[in-house]
């Protein structure tokens, strides 16, 4: 059977909305990125067969046949878009990897990009005549008891597990002290520099005092453990095993993947049951996994996805997470698989996984 590996994986720095990033829109936000990762793995655009974008906020369109003609990517390249909300920079990855075990494409880009600075403004029409109404969150369900708000839906997650304010607190600060500490090393062969910027901005030192000031946003979750809305991308340069032989690389395989969904009034809970179905997959058990890459959208659902799938905290965002960068949407899974590229060793199994809203989990497992 064909495999893929990820022979180069390369990002943006995740910036808060407004901005260094927010006068870029997104082809220019992912073009550099693309054109970086295919410049380290030595592979010429015209190499090439397909682009994969997650995007959430883009309302239509085709941003990915954009950011490919951005690139010099040829006109043959059509691009594809992909909106599965947070898990679409990750499930952008295992599309890419199904292409290329198909035989479709012996080289595939992947990943996501997101520009909440730049998204377009969203208008809900009625048939009785009244004025657009402007909305945030699309409907994820079909039962508007059943869809809550994401701090919310954070919040009943806490309660329901116990875990407490001062946990998710603990996390957010090991997270911005992670990335603090991980930043000079993001900065080498990682982060592509755009509009000046060559490091996440937001990460800061997180204290007690400041986690005790910020504000309640639903039950235990503040405004200290949630991730703010950022702009960013991120992709992973995909090739099949043949070429990979043919070209001496030796990035991670591509080991399986999972996309499965869940109680949507509970959708951080869905990566558990994701990451479980591809352990079992490959029959590998939590302390398997050398190094993992779980989304921090808030800290109480990365605490969640943790404990309910098994790992060991300490191999857990070890150079921080989104709670210290931001959340890019559609990005946001697509960044974990490269920082978690970035941070395996030889000879272990590196995992990423990440929620979305409507109760969707997507898991990665990788091979080093």
């Amino acid at each position: 059977m064909r495999r893929s590996h990820i022979v180069a994986a390369r990002r943006s720095a995740v910036v808060p909305r407004g901005g260094a990033f927010r006068e870029l829109e997104l082809h220019q936000l992912a073009a550099p990125v693309i054109q970086a990762a295919l410049a380290d793995a030595g592979i010429a655009l015209a190499e090439v067969g397909e682009l994969i974008l997650g995007n959430a906020l883009g309302a239509g369109g085709n941003p990915a046949r954009v950011a490919a003609l951005a690139s010099g990517l040829p006109e043959r390249v059509a691009g594809l878009t992909l909106d599965r909300q947070c898990c679409g920079g990750l499930d952008a990855i295992l599309l890419g990897d199904a292409m290329i075990r198909s035989g479709m494409h012996e080289v595939v880009v992947a990943g996501g990009a997101e520009s909440y600075s730049r998204r377009p403004l969203r208008l809900r029409s009625f048939p009785d005549g009244r004025e657009p109404q402007p909305y945030d969150q699309p409907p994820f369900t079909p039962w508007p008891e059943r869809d809550p708000e994401m701090s919310a839906a954070a919040g009943a997650l806490a309660d329901r597990l116990g875990i407490t304010r001062e946990a998710q607190e603990n996390w957010a600060m090991r997270s911005h002290a992670n990335a603090l500490a991980a930043m000079p090393a993001m900065q080498e062969g990682e982060i592509v520099p755009l509009a000046g910027i060559t490091g996440d901005s937001f990460a800061r030192k997180l204290t007690p005092p400041v986690c005790a000031r910020a504000k309640v946003l639903a039950g235990t979750v503040t405004t200290a453990t949630t991730a703010v809305a950022a702009d960013g991308a991120a992709v992973c340069v995909l090739v099949s095993d043949r070429l990979a032989e043919r070209m001496g690389q030796d990035g991670p395989e591509i080991v399986g993947g999972a996309t499965i969904g869940g109680n949507p009034e509970l959708p951080g809970l869905a990566p558990v049951a994701a990451i479980r179905s591809v352990l079992a997959g490959h029959r590998l058990d939590p302390s398997s996994i050398g190094c993992a890459e779980i989304m921090e959208a808030f800290a109480a659902q990365a605490i969640a996805c943790q404990q309910g799938a098994g790992l060991d905290p300490e191999i857990v965002n070890r150079g921080g997470g989104a709670l210290a960068r931001g959340h890019p949407i559609g990005a946001s899974g697509a960044v974990n698989a490269v920082r978690l590229v970035r941070e395996m060793r030889p000879g272990q199994y590196g995992l990423a996984a990440i929620a979305a809203a409507g109760g969707l989990g997507t898991a990665l497992l990788l091979s080093s």
